[in-house]
C-alpha cells in the first residue's frame, strides 16, 4: 500500500485529519491475508464534524451556487486527474478488494472517470421548464441541489459505486460526507484527494472511515444530512431506509440482486457460455448484479451442464497483480467463509456439484473456484438467496411461461439476462421480466448514460443516466403574477 500521509486519517473540510481518539483498523489483502497498512477508525464526533463541514459549504454556496458550466469544468478535472492516477486507484482497489488488477485498472478506474465526463456535460443543461399553466401568470420550474448527502458504499466496487453517486450528485451542486465500507476504504481516500486537486471547493467532499455499525445510523439520521445514497445488501438498506423514513428523508437504494439468466434452445451457444460465466465470476462473483442464476431449456440442459464443467477450471485464478488473473480472491474471509457454506449445505442436501465446490489453499488468501451447481430446486437456499461469490446454479425448463415465472421468482430484481436468436422472443421476455436491467445476448453491459437499479427488494431509484442527476435535486416552482 502506498505511504500517502492521508491513509489513516478522515478527509473533513478540506483537510486531512486523525479521527477523534486516534484509532485504526488493519487493511488486510485478501490475496495473501497480509496486513498492508491501515485507516482510521472515525467517531460519531467524526461524522458531526463533517456533516457540519458539509452543511456550510452547501449553505456558502460555493459549489452549490456556481453556474452548471463552472461545476463541469471542474468535473472534467476529476476525470481527467482519475486517468492520470489510473495505477494507484487500481493498485488500491486490488490490494483492497482482491479485484484482478486487469479489471481493477480497464473497468474500475475507466468506468469512474467516464461517470465524471458523463455527469460534467449534464451539469451544463440541468434545468427547469417554463408550463404553460391557464393562469395570470408566468410560471416555471427550477432544478436545485438537495443538499447535503449521506453517501454509504459497499465493499464490492467502492471506486465505481462511490463515484457513481458523486458524480451526478457534485453535477447538481451538492455537497457530500461519505461512508465507505469499513473493509474496502482506500480508494475512498485517494477520490478525496483528486476531487480537491481538480478544484472542489473546501468542505463540499468529505470521507469518514470506520464502522459502519457505529457510524451508519448516526449519518443516517443527522439533521444537517438531507438525502441519503446507499448501496448494500437489502437488510442493511431496509434499516436505512426505515431510519431515513422517520426523518422524510429521500433515499435512494442499491442492494441485492440474484439475477436469472436465461438460456433459450436456439441461442448462439458459443456466445451464451462466454456470456453465462462472464456473469457469475465477473468480480469474483461479488457483484449484485450479477448472473448467479442459470435457467437452460431442456433439450440443452445436460450439453450445457458438461460445457461448464470442462470450462470454469480453466479460467485463470490466482494473485490479483499478476495481469493474465481473471478470478481473485473474496474480498474477506467472512466472505469465504459464507460462500462456502452455502455450497456445502447445498451438496449436503442432495445437489450434484458438477465443478468446484471446495475452498482452495493459495497463499493464506481468501480464494474459492467458481462452482457449478446442479440438481436443485428454486426453494433451496443456494437458489433462493443471495451468494454473492462465484456459483452458479444450474436448472432446466420447458417453456417460455416457465423460465419466466422461475426468473421472476425472487424477492430481488436488479437485473436478468436471456440469450436467445428470436427477435420477437426478445423484446417479448424482456418486457415480462421484473427487473431494473435486462441484458440479451450479453452481460454486464453498463454505461453512464444508462440508468441501472432495481425493483421489489433490490431497492430503488436509479444510477447513471439523467434519472440520477435528477435524483439529486428538488423542483421548486415559481409562479410569477402578471396581472
Amino acid at each position: 500500500m502506498s505511504n500517502a500521509a492521508y491513509y489513516g486519517k478522515v478527509f473533513i473540510g478540506g483537510e486531512w485529519q486523525e479521527a477523534t481518539g486516534g484509532k485504526r483498523r488493519d487493511v488486510t489483502n485478501p490475496a495473501n491475508g497480509k496486513v498492508i497498512g491501515s485507516v482510521a477508525s472515525a467517531t460519531t464526533a467524526d461524522v458531526d464534524r463533517a456533516a457540519q463541514a458539509a452543511r456550510a459549504a452547501f449553505d456558502s454556496g460555493a459549489w452549490s451556487g456556481l453556474p452548471g458550466r463552472e461545476r463541469s469544468r471542474v468535473l472534467l478535472n476529476v476525470s481527467k486527474l482519475i486517468r492520470e492516477r489510473a495505477d494507484d486507484l487500481a493498485q488500491a482497489e486490488s490490494a483492497d478488494v482482491g479485484k484482478p488488477i486487469m479489471f481493477a485498472k480497464n473497468i474500475d478506474v475507466t468506468t469512474a472517470a467516464d461517470q465524471f465526463e458523463y455527469f460534467a456535460a449534464q451539469a451544463q443543461v440541468l434545468d427547469g421548464s417554463v408550463r404553460n399553466a391557464p393562469l395570470p401568470a408566468h410560471a416555471y420550474t427550477r432544478r436545485e441541489p438537495i443538499g447535503v448527502v449521506a453517501a454509504i458504499t459497499p465493499f464490492n466496487f467502492p471506486l465505481i459505486l462511490s463515484s457513481s453517486k458523486f458524480a451526478p450528485g457534485l453535477a447538481a451542486g451538492n455537497t457530500f460526507v461519505h461512508k465507505p465500507a469499513s473493509e474496502t476504504s482506500l480508494s475512498a481516500l485517494i477520490m478525496a484527494d483528486i476531487l480537491t486537486d481538480a478544484g472542489v471547493p473546501r468542505g463540499v467532499f468529505n470521507v469518514v472511515t470506520g464502522s459502519g455499525a457505529e457510524l451508519g445510523d448516526h449519518l443516517v439520521t443527522h439533521p444537517l444530512v438531507d438525502k441519503i445514497a446507499f448501496t448494500g445488501s437489502t437488510e442493511v438498506g431496509s434499516h436505512v431506509a426505515e431510519l431515513a423514513a422517520k426523518a422524510l428523508k429521500p433515499v435512494t437504494a442499491e442492494l441485492g440482486g440474484n439475477a436469472a439468466n436465461i438460456v433459450f434452445a436456439d441461442a448462439d451457444l458459443d456466445k451464451a457460455i462466454g456470456t453465462v460465466i462472464n456473469a457469475f465470476v465477473f468480480n469474483t462473483g461479488q457483484f449484485c448484479m450479477g448472473g448467479p442464476r442459470l435457467l437452460v431449456e431442456r433439450p440443452l440442459y445436460e450439453t450445457v451442464l458438461g460445457i461448464l464443467g470442462n470450462a470454469v477450471g480453466g479460467v485463470p485464478l490466482g494473485d490479483p497483480s499478476e495481469p493474465g488473473t481473471v478470478i481473485g480472491p473474496l474480498a474477506s474471509k467472512s466472505q469465504l467463509d459464507k460462500v462456502a457454506g452455502m455450497v456445502d449445505r447445498a451438496k449436503a442436501a442432495g445437489a450434484r456439484i458438477v465443478a468446484g465446490g471446495k475452498k482452495l489453499d493459495i497463499n493464506g488468501g481468501y480464494f474459492y473456484p467458481p462452482t457449478v451447481i446442479a440438481d436443485v430446486d428454486d426453494a433451496a437456499e443456494v437458489v433462493k438467496d443471495e451468494v454473492f461469490g462465484p456459483v452458479l446454479t444450474v436448472q432446466p425448463f420447458d417453456t417460455e411461461e416457465e423460465a419466466i415465472a422461475r426468473a421472476n421468482g425472487t424477492r430481488y430484481g436488479l437485473a436478468a439476462g436471456l440469450q436467445t436468436s428470436d427477435i420477437g422472443r426478445v423484446h417479448r421476455v424482456a418486457a415480462k421480466l421484473d427487473a431494473g436491467i435486462v441484458w440479451v445476448n450479453g452481460w454486464a453491459l453498463l454505461d453512464p448514460s444508462v440508468p441501472f437499479g432495481g425493483v421489489k427488494n433490490s431497492g430503488w431509484g436509479r444510477e447513471s443516466g439523467e434519472e440520477a442527476l435528477l435524483s439529486y435535486t428538488r423542483t421548486k416552482s415559481v409562479v410569477v403574477a402578471i396581472g
